[in-house]
């Protein structure tokens, strides 16, 4: 994308040369003074524009306006909370090229993927709003007669919410909407390499608080660690929802719970899918080719094993290396380009260290594996890599497009192999066999949080609950009864008669 086509992207989200990135409500923009931080085009290296962060001051300020939007919104009717966020997804539609562009253009996924990511904004605020209107409690049978007992679900407080630059406004969304019609406030801190796009969502938040007379709802506090540190540690945060690393995740966690404070952990991904004998192998060939390429491999359900059956493994190998040969690299935002760059310099450093480590380890290249500045600074080649065996590198997360081929002759062992991982988040089977895929989907089956059959580990939709076990963290987001999370939940008793009997047969008399 050349400047002036930028410059108008950057207007029409009202991105300035510099901007802050502190706000809590229509108008209010606060100016920390601190250092800005630089926002970097992954495909050229070059500055996009600029983001004044939030400091321990203006953080106060940010948690006070949380708390005081708190103590009003709770007040609110559920479903007119609903309507908040409905206008929300509304507003979000009418920017949604912009904004899927600003992803692009920042983070550097192909521009389908940045307008996948938008709508993926919308359909939750869709789903949000019906949401509203089904916040069920159950009602139990009491023992003790003419009393009723039951349950019911409250707001829990301004809850904290720290995302990752893969996904810089879908993982928000998942979080921020259903928490909105819950009754509860967000503090929201983006990464850091992806501020600008944080920066144009709030304008179109702060917009929506405005046309209904609220503020504190919807609350920005962009900046690095030590925002993180911040809302990790405060107590008058109920919940802290993180997105990110197993490494920092685990800190994260460490420090909520040592407040007595509740997490909503996204971290690690090792995603493998099984290939069966009697796979469909130009079904299994397009699923592994978006779930191992799609987001150049910085997906966290992005695939990066394949468990294939001896029989196939090499038919199957021979498909995916001339697949991954015609995948166009190039400008995320030009048409026909299917994988665009990593998202740091560091990234490719970290690509470039996790191949040499396989071949050390026996691996074979299949095709990729090295890095292509003839594209960009940080473009790198889908990579394909046989290896002997699942070891340490493979056991381990590498955030870029590589792929792990192993072989299996039986189902159990191809399970041994998919579970001996520590991650646990997505997972699929290639299969015609119904038998097959149910010992897959089965209680000694797949361990992840996510089991697919004859679909790929990537693309989960809104309408389930998403998240992982193990070092995924064993959080859960978006939709089912994800809502649970957000929420504090009250059992209730109420005696209608004239008497006081106890529970359990239970006698005191005096």
């Amino acid at each position: 994308m050349n400047q002036e086509k930028i410059k108008a992207l950057l207007d029409r989200l009202q991105i300035a040369p510099v901007n802050f990135g502190v706000s809590t409500g229509a108008g209010n923009w606060i100016d920390s003074g601190a250092p800005p931080i630089t926002s970097y085009d992954p495909t050229t290296g070059k500055p996009i524009a600029q983001v004044v962060p939030a400091t321990a001051e203006t953080y106060e300020t940010v948690i006070a306006e949380a708390e005081a939007g708190f103590s009003a919104w709770r007040e609110v009717a559920a479903p007119r909370r609903g309507l908040v966020v409905r206008d929300l997804g509304v507003a979000v539609r009418d920017a949604l090229d912009p904004l899927g562009e600003l992803i692009s253009l920042e983070m550097g996924k192909i521009r389908a993927e940045g307008i996948g990511e938008i709508q993926e904004m919308i359909d939750i605020c869709d789903f949000a709003t019906g949401l509203s209107r089904q916040l069920y409690g159950l009602t139990m049978q009491s023992e003790r007669p003419k009393h009723r007992m039951y349950e019911q679900w409250h707001p829990l407080g301004p809850i904290g919410v720290i995302t990752a630059f893969n996904f810089p406004i879908a993982v928000w969304s998942w979080n921020a909407t259903i928490a909105a019609v819950c009754g509860d406030t967000i503090v929201w801190k983006p990464s850091e390499l992806v501020p600008l796009t944080a920066v144009a969502l709030q304008h179109i938040a702060n917009q929506v608080m405005a046309d209904y007379g609220l503020s504190g709802i919807f609350n920005l506090a962009a900046g690095g660690p030590e925002i993180g540190r911040l809302i990790a540690e405060d107590s008058r945060l109920p919940l802290v929802s993180f997105t990110g690393s197993t490494r920092v995740g685990r800190n994260v966690a460490q420090t909520v719970a040592g407040r007595l404070g509740r997490t909503i952990l996204e971290m690690g991904g090792n995603n493998a899918i099984i290939v069966a004998a009697d796979a469909d192998l130009d079904l299994a060939t397009r699923g592994i080719l978006f779930g191992a390429v799609g987001t150049a491999g910085q997906r966290c359900t992005s695939t990066r094993r394949i468990i294939a059956h001896r029989d196939i493994a090499g038919e199957l190998a021979e498909r995916l290396v001339r697949a991954y040969r015609q995948v166009p690299l190039g400008d995320p935002l030009e048409e026909g380009v299917l994988m665009g760059p990593l998202v740091t310099e560091a990234a490719v450093n970290q690509m470039q260290r996790a191949v040499r480590q396989a071949v050390a380890e026996g691996g074979e290249v299949l095709t990729g594996g090295e890095a292509r500045p003839d594209v960009g600074p940080q473009f790198v080649a889908p990579t394909i890599i046989r290896m002997p065996a699942q070891t340490d590198i493979v056991r381990q997360e590498t955030f870029a497009p590589i792929l792990y081929m192993l072989e299996y002759e039986t189902l159990d062992e191809a399970m041994r192999i998919h579970n001996d991982v520590p991650q646990g988040l997505s997972s699929a089977i290639f299969t015609d066999s119904l038998r097959t895929a149910e010992n897959f989907l089965a209680t000694t089956g797949s361990d992840c949080g996510i089991a697919n059959v004859n679909i790929g580990t990537s693309g989960a939709e809104i309408g389930g609950a998403f998240g992982g076990e193990k070092e995924t963290g064993g959080g859960r987001e978006s939709g089912s009864d994800a809502w649970k999370g957000y929420m504090r939940r009250q059992t209730n008793t109420i005696n209608w008669s004239r008497d006081l009997p106890l529970a359990q047969g239970i006698h005191f008399e005096n």
